[in-house]
């Protein structure tokens, strides 16, 4: 990304700010964890979770690209990827989080995509972007809420993102994964065989009498 992209993107994040109030800016990068609880729950949120809970704490955006297949990427989109990794999250039966997806797979934007669709997603999204609605999108640090083609297209031309796609025609996107995930749960360990006493000695075998060869009657 090139100086003056860098500057633009800061720019329209500071006008987006100053117009909305609704988005921080670029410069303030949020830090995301990724945290395993006990029970084996995946949860994203922006805060380390106490330290007496026990729970596993990982950067979930550790690497720059917050899950994304960039391995086949051309370089310069790469490095955008690296630096402002899109993260989009959806919900069923959500026409806008459609629209939104068609945006970016029409652009040939790379990113990651969230699903949101039971109680433990809806808390783990509130914690992320303060409300529940969908669909929200995250480039880098910068958080846009609801879809509106305009205003992605803007900050996505302002990351250093190519106006029309460039991905090789090997590239496949990701698969949308839950946004909370629960680690499948250990099975139980199998019951030893208890060990078998010694066998028990067998009967003694019983020789019959001989027949009566004198056919005496008593």
């Amino acid at each position: 990304m090139t100086l003056s992209n860098a500057i633009k993107f800061a720019a329209v994040s500071a006008a987006m700010v100053l117009v909305s109030g609704a988005f921080p800016s670029l410069s303030q990068a949020q830090q995301v964890y990724r945290i395993v609880g006990p029970d084996g729950k995946v949860t994203f949120s922006d805060q380390p979770p106490p330290a007496a809970s026990k729970a596993k704490v990982t950067a979930a955006n550790t690497g720059g690209a917050g899950g994304i297949a960039t391995a086949s990427l051309p370089f310069e989109l790469r490095k955008v990827v690296g630096q402002y990794p899109v993260i989009l999250y959806t919900g069923a039966n959500c026409a806008p989080c459609a629209s939104g997806r068609s945006m970016l797979t029409t652009r040939g934007i790379p990113f990651a995509e969230k699903t949101i669709s039971t109680i433990e997603d809806q808390k783990a999204l509130q914690r992320l972007s303060g409300d529940s609605s969908l669909p929200f999108m995250t480039i880098g640090s910068q958080q846009l809420k609801g879809f509106s083609d305009a205003e992605w297209t803007q900050f996505l031309d302002a990351a250093g993102y190519p106006k029309s796609s460039v991905l090789p025609s090997s590239y496949i996107q990701t698969a949308a994964t839950p946004l909370v995930t629960v680690a499948p749960a250990a099975e139980p360990a199998t019951t030893a065989a208890r060990p078998q006493g010694p066998a028990a000695p067998a009967a003694p075998s019983v020789t019959p009498p001989p027949s009566n060869p004198a056919g005496i009657r008593f």
